[in-house]
């Protein structure tokens, strides 16, 4: 299992933007395509809050596709080193650095219909998790929609089904998820599993429906499986601290109002929104089975699973951070 670690530089702290007379554009990397949610989810909103609440003198442009440099797993050391303003990634891609924001992904952690903003907000403002952003303003901490299996052409009822396959993983809490369910977890950018997926160098994926079309994965997967609890994947969305400093007061009152949970809830419920209609294509596409089990086939995974989380609590002493997390 690849998990990525990385180091922070001595630009870490540069400042992103200099005050200039005229307006104001922040830098948004974005590694994903342009049709990808998180620019009506995320990107717009924050373009029209910043550009309304200073008439103009201030605003956020996308830039999409890995303009300011490819590599979703290096998108934090991006926003710190001043490379990009803002931008958005997965705590998974670089899982030794967010230890305790991974709990959040646990299988179990959560039920399927609890969101995962308000769970990562109480941690971060319980201070069990804040420390896993150093020298950036945090602007969004989200989940995604509960994971499901996604498959080439193999269907999967049972546990059994899983063993010996390659399934791609996010990062390391999915990765030991796969393992528990005797599966070989791959990690590869979500960008490369289309191919992976058409080659045979995986056989399934385990993450959120909403990848179904925001990466057309729905032209490769053959057969999906819903109803255990598999956990889910979490995001965030950064800014370089000198940058947030850098903006004039009208602009930082505009960021203030909407980031934090409002926009993190409108991202994630956007996300929702995606898996929901990418699944319910799914359901009506005679390419795809959609196998959703029911309670009695859906313990049998989650039985298999429940050691992985509490093994993972116990090793990174996050027992206040799952408190936080499952707290109402």
């Amino acid at each position: 299992m690849n998990i990525v670690t990385f180091a922070f530089g001595a630009a870490a702290g540069a400042v992103a933007i200099a005050g200039t007379a005229g307006a104001q554009e922040l830098k948004y990397a974005n590694w994903a395509p342009p049709m990808h949610t998180i620019n009506v989810a995320q990107i717009e909103p924050l373009a029209e809050a910043l550009n309304e609440g200073t008439d103009g003198e201030a605003t956020v442009r996308g830039f999409h596709g890995g303009e300011l440099g490819a590599g979703p797993a290096d998108q934090f050391v991006r926003v710190l080193q001043g490379t990009a303003d803002m931008g958005w990634g997965l705590q998974g891609y670089t899982s030794s650095q967010f230890p305790k924001s991974l709990i959040a992904e646990l299988p179990g952690a959560l039920s399927l219909d609890r969101p995962g903003y308000a769970a990562l907000w109480r941690a971060f403002e319980q201070g069990e998790i804040a420390g896993e952003y150093p020298r950036t303003e945090v602007i969004a901490l989200w989940g995604s929609e509960p994971n499901i299996l996604m498959m080439r052409d193999q269907d999967v009822r049972t546990p059994a089904d899983l063993e010996g396959l390659k399934i791609r993983v996010a990062g390391s809490i999915s990765a030991s998820a796969m393992e528990a369910l005797g599966a070989t977890p791959v990690q590869i950018p979500m960008t490369q599993v289309y191919n992976g997926l058409q080659t045979g160098l995986i056989d399934g994926l385990v993450s959120g429906a909403s990848v179904l079309s925001d990466f057309k994965l729905n032209e490769v997967v053959g057969s999906v499986t819903t109803g255990p609890n598999f956990g889910r994947l979490t995001f965030y969305t950064v800014m370089n601290q000198g940058a947030y400093e850098g903006l004039s007061d009208e602009a930082k009152a505009a960021l203030d109002e909407i980031k934090g949970e409002p926009i993190s809830k409108m991202t994630e419920e956007a996300w929702i929104a995606t898996a929901d209609s990418a699944l319910e294509a799914a359901r009506e596409s005679d390419d795809t089975n959609v196998i959703e089990l029911g309670e009695e086939e859906a313990q049998a995974f989650n039985d298999a699973l429940a050691d992985v989380t509490d093994a993972y609590v116990a090793e990174v002493g996050g027992e206040a951070t799952l408190s936080a997390i499952q707290a109402e």
